[in-house]
């Protein structure tokens, strides 16, 4: 049970515990409390859990002194309703070599508790909380573990060499090898290449995808494994079979996990003591996820890919989604509880039916100004004319909701996985591949790559009624950078700062991306007459030089840190490194 209190007082209201059982031993929560009075605002609300089986209890009891900060003998979060302090991130790979940015929110919060600043008043994980396609050989050890320790419930497999997901862990292709896991067919050579391949990018990163999960229980272990320190000393890591070819990579990768374990404490802690919210980016799923009109007719035609997507969709809704907005998903959680017993699910191709068919995963936080968290990956405008070209982060359908919600508004922020305005040395490269029908070489998913989509959106930000102020949060790319955006030719134009902040825990070839930085400021400099061949030509676009690193982009793990006014017309953009350094962002100047 959840209990709540302000300034001393308990607060009256009404506590529920919603339960979705996963495993024999393991049962996912929701804590709710509504209260019957207002919060008072800008001021810490505490909280507390009780447990109603005495043994249960004492652990808790425990387990507490861990998780709360120096001198607090309880839990609490900061409210605001105004937040002047909003901090957001992206793409956190446990075995990215960097530390963890995300424990710079613990140690906000350490200095906060202490009087040297003020609370942050939430944070907003913007995509690629886990990487479900790129997982490190230790840490499936360290799930398959977590599954025999919890009882995660197994299933049956259609379309796979296994059977069952009970035999991956001891099968000779379980580790590094799993594209072997697809039957060796004809048809399933463009399914292989797209789940599993190593696909080698000219702009990107190289993808290592074999292995990739596909079990329900794979999933949720893996949410359990990034979030928590609390499993970790019961698992027992060693190389039973994995080849003798990947030794060396799995040592390697061993002591990457063995130091992003180390942080999972600050971690755990932080969000105990912070509102988030989050929401999912492809790598929650798989990389590349609906890219285009061809790989979804090539995935969901097949009942096991089908199925790895249904699957993270299911762990995505429990340990993400559920938390975002529960009365959205309550018809899912309704389904999903009585489809599943003590042996596990039952209908479960019936289920990621449903889940696939779902429009709601978009949501909003009433805040003053409001925040708008969109659904760039379910509603996508598919290509009419290739089913190889990108489709449209977002249909007409969506787009009209999106700007009915924000229409008259004197501010907002929106969230966007993806930035809505990138780099256009790197869109103009994507734009090339998908030319030559390559767009899956080089994730050619940006805002401007589906004409559609991109004409409805700078239509919005057009329109007379849009909001003046308008800030962007943003990730996905892994680096950082911030523009100031104004409309050409318009006299009381909307102020538009973008802020995008990438990876937590991951960041792009430091050596690629100076190139890349070098002949976007080239190629694409105020008065280059490449700019008259963009999209966004009507528009003036100032990049905020950072404070540290090269040019207008930053490159290395952070966490951002946004600061507004109160009318949201001051905006302060820093990154927050893992090491505990700043980089800053200075407004620039438009003409």
């Amino acid at each position: 049970m959840i209990a709540l209190e302000q300034a001393g007082k308990p607060l009256t209201g009404e506590a529920n515990n919603d339960t979705v059982q996963v495993g024999s031993h393991a049962f996912i929560h929701l804590l709710s409390f509504s209260a019957f009075e207002e919060f008072r605002q800008q001021k810490r609300v505490q909280y507390t859990l009780t447990f109603t089986e005495s043994s249960a209890q004492q652990e808790w009891v425990n387990e507490q002194p861990t998780l709360r900060y120096d001198r607090q003998d309880t839990f609490s979060f900061h409210v605001n309703n105004t937040p002047s302090t909003i901090l957001h991130g992206s793409c956190r790979k446990p075995h990215f070599d960097g530390k963890d940015a995300l424990t710079q929110v613990d140690t906000l919060h350490q200095k906060a508790f202490d009087g040297k600043s003020e609370f942050p008043d939430l944070l907003l994980m913007t995509g690629d909380q886990i990487y479900a396609d790129d997982v490190a050989g230790p840490m499936l050890k360290a799930i398959h573990a977590t599954i025999d320790l919890l009882g995660l419930f197994h299933e049956s497999l259609d379309g796979a060499v296994v059977s069952s997901t009970q035999q991956l862990a001891t099968h000779q292709h379980g580790f590094y090898e799993r594209e072997q896991l697809l039957p060796q067919i004809e048809t399933n050579t463009v399914l292989s290449s797209i789940f599993f391949g190593a696909k080698k990018k000219p702009v990107f990163t190289s993808v290592n995808a074999q292995n990739h999960l596909i079990g329900f229980a794979e999933i949720i272990a893996m949410y359990l494994l990034v979030w928590s320190d609390a499993l970790w000393p019961f698992i027992k890591i060693d190389k039973s079979y994995v080849g003798e070819k990947y030794s060396a990579l799995f040592d390697k990768e061993r002591d990457t996990i063995s130091a992003f374990v180390a942080d999972l404490p600050k971690v755990r802690r932080a969000m105990a003591h912070i509102p988030t919210y989050m929401i999912f980016d492809d790598h929650d799923v798989t990389d590349d996820w609906n890219l285009t009109r061809g790989w979804e007719q090539e995935v969901y035609g097949n009942p096991l890919s089908k199925r790895m997507i249904g699957n993270a969709l299911l762990g995505y809704l429990l340990c993400q989604g559920w938390g975002n907005a529960p009365s959205n998903v309550t018809p899912l959680i309704e389904k999903l509880q009585k489809n599943i017993s003590e042996k596990g699910l039952n209908e479960h191709d019936e289920l990621i039916d449903t889940l696939l068919d779902f429009d709601q995963w978009h949501y909003r936080l009433d805040t003053s100004p409001p925040i708008e968290v969109l659904d760039t990956r379910t509603q996508r405008w598919r290509s009419e004319s290739n089913m190889n070209k990108p489709s449209g982060l977002m249909d007409w359908e969506a787009l009209c909701d999106f700007q009915h919600s924000i229409i008259g508004k004197e501010a907002v922020i929106v969230v966007s996985a993806a930035p809505i305005y990138g780099v256009k040395v790197i869109e103009a490269i994507q734009k090339v591949f998908t030319f030559f029908g390559k767009a899956l070489t080089v994730d050619a998913e940006n805002w401007m790559a589906h004409k559609g989509t991109a004409n409805v959106m700078l239509n919005i930000f057009r329109h007379y009624k849009t909001p003046p102020e308008f800030i962007i949060l943003s990730g996905d790319v892994h680096y950082s950078f911030v523009y100031d955006v104004r409309l050409r030719f318009r006299r009381n134009s909307p102020h538009i700062t973008q802020f995008t902040c990438s990876g937590l825990k991951n960041a792009f070839p430091d050596g690629l991306i100076k190139w890349l930085d070098r002949f976007n400021r080239v190629l694409y400099r105020t008065t280059s007459p490449l700019n008259l061949f963009t999209r966004r030509r009507n528009m003036s676009i100032k990049a905020r030089q950072p404070s540290d690193g090269y040019g207008e982009l930053f490159n290395g793990c952070a966490l951002g840190v946004l600061k507004i006014s109160h009318n949201s017309t001051e905006v302060e953009c820093k990154a927050l490194l893992s090491n505990g350094k700043q980089v800053e962002f200075p407004p620039a100047t438009h003409d």
